[in-house]
C-alpha cells in the first residue's frame, strides 16, 4: 500500500466570519523556530484591511447592544472550544516558539483561563467604572460605560496564542469589535483561533484577523477614519511612532506599546478593558 500524502492546510484571513484569501493573491512562507517550512499564510493587503474594518463596523451595533451577560457567555464558549482543540494549539506553539510540549500545554491552558477570566468580567466592569456622582443641585448624576467602537489591534510577536487572546478578549468583552493584525512570525495559532471563534456563537465581524506584514497594514488602520481606537502592543520603534501620528488625524484612542517586556502569564488587571471604554454621564432631575 502506498504511503498516504498529508492534506496541506491553507491558512486564510478571517473577515466577517468567513475565511477569504487575500484579494491580492499574495502569501508568505511560515517557518518553525528551527527554520523548517510549516505552511503558506495569506499576506493581507490594504484592501483586505478595508474589508475587515467594514465588517467590524457592520457588526458593532448588534454586538454593543448585546447584554453583558450574553457577551460573557460567548467568551466562555470560545474558551470551551479552544480547550477542545488543545492538542492542535500545543503542536502549533511547539513549532512556532520551539518550546517543549509541557510548556506549550501550560500556555494553551493559560489562554483558556484568560478567556474565562474576561468572560467573568463582562457584567462587572460597568459597575466598577460607572458611578453615581454627588452634585450641588436637585439632580441625579449617573455615569455609565459604553464601548468605543471599532478597535484595531497590533498583536504581539511574542505569545502568538496567549498574547493574542490577551489583547482580543478585553476589547470584545466590553462591546467593541476589532481588526487584528496577527503575529507575522507565528500566524498559525491566530488562524486556528479564528476557526474556534467561527464555531463559538461569536457573530461574524466582531473579530477579524489579518495575517501578513504589520508594517504594511498597521499604519493604514491607524489612519482609517472609521477606526475609533488602536492597540499598539505589538508595534515598536518606528512603526509605533508612525501609527501614533496617523491615529492623531481623527483623535483615535491609542494604547501605546508597553515600555517593558510583557509577562503574558501575569494577572492582566482591568486596564485593557477600560482603555477602550467611553464614559457617558446623564443628568436627571429629582422628582418631588
Amino acid at each position: 500500500m502506498s504511503e498516504r500524502l498529508a492534506v496541506r492546510k491553507t491558512y486564510k484571513l478571517f473577515i466577517g466570519g468567513a475565511f477569504p484569501r487575500s484579494e491580492s493573491g499574495r502569501s508568505y512562507v511560515v517557518s518553525s523556530s528551527k527554520g523548517e517550512f510549516l505552511a503558506n499564510a495569506s499576506k493581507a493587503s490594504r484592501k483586505d484591511a478595508r474589508e475587515a474594518v467594514a465588517a467590524a463596523r457592520k457588526a458593532f451595533p448588534g454586538w454593543s447592544a448585546a447584554t453583558a451577560y450574553n457577551r460573557g457567555q460567548i467568551l466562555y464558549r470560545v474558551a470551551e472550544m479552544l480547550e477542545g482543540r488543545r492538542s492542535q494549539f500545543v503542536a502549533e506553539l511547539v513549532d512556532a516558539d520551539g518550546v517543549g510540549v509541557r510548556k506549550a500545554g501550560e500556555l494553551v491552558d493559560a489562554a483558556v483561563d484568560r478567556l474565562v477570566w474576561y468572560a467573568g468580567w463582562s457584567d462587572k466592569i460597568g459597575a466598577i467604572r460607572g458611578s453615581a456622582n454627588p452634585v450641588a443641585g436637585p439632580y441625579f448624576n449617573l455615569s455609565s460605560t459604553e464601548p468605543t467602537g471599532v478597535v484595531a489591534v497590533v498583536a504581539p510577536e511574542a505569545g502568538p496564542l496567549l498574547g493574542l487572546v490577551s489583547v482580543i478578549a478585553p476589547v470584545i468583552v466590553t462591546g467593541n469589535t476589532c481588526v487584528v493584525v496577527a503575529s507575522e512570525r507565528a500566524p498559525l495559532p491566530s488562524i486556528t483561533l479564528a476557526e474556534v471563534l467561527a464555531t463559538s456563537d461569536l457573530p461574524g465581524g466582531v473579530v477579524n484577523i489579518l495575517t501578513g506584514s504589520a508594517a504594511e497594514i498597521a499604519p493604514w488602520l491607524a489612519g482609517h477614519m472609521d477606526v475609533n481606537a488602536i492597540d499598539l502592543t505589538g508595534a515598536d520603534g518606528e512603526l509605533a511612532v508612525t501609527c501614533e501620528e496617523a491615529a492623531a488625524e481623527n483623535l483615535k484612542r491609542v494604547l501605546r506599546p508597553p515600555a517593558a517586556k510583557v509577562d503574558w502569564l501575569a494577572d492582566p488587571g482591568t486596564e485593557r478593558m477600560t482603555a477602550f471604554l467611553e464614559t457617558k454621564t446623564v443628568w436627571h432631575p429629582i422628582g418631588t
